[in-house]
């Protein structure tokens, strides 16, 4: 399984995702790397499909279902919507999900 974090410099919800991220992945009995990837310019956001920091994606793929098709790219902080409000780290149920559907659909490797 592929897991990235990619980020801008001095994000202020870059360690509270990593954390969440890593304490899920361990209660899944995910063994995999994070590979963290510094967003430096606005060239490399559009080449990305970068739509803010932090940003996860599970094999190339976004947590978060609702930014999947066309999201803007850019070196802004992003929201995800998290019970109906937007807060700047993704939830532990999406972030869950996204992990299990992988394993689900053998994406491990």
């Amino acid at each position: 399984m592929t897991v990235e974090v990619l980020y801008v410099h001095g994000c202020p919800n870059l360690k509270p995702a990593l954390q969440q991220l890593k304490s899920i992945l361990s209660e899944e009995g995910v063994d995999s790397p994070i590979v963290e990837l510094q967003v430096e310019d606005q060239r490399t956001a559009q080449t990305l499909n970068f739509p803010g920091s932090p940003t996860i994606r599970i094999n190339g793929t976004d947590i978060e279902a609702t930014l999947r098709r066309a999201a803007p790219a850019g070196l802004s902080c992003r929201t995800y919507l998290v019970e109906g409000r937007p807060v700047g780290t993704p939830g532990v149920d999406m972030i869950r999900a996204a992990v299990r559907k992988a394993r689900s659909r053998g994406e491990e490797t």
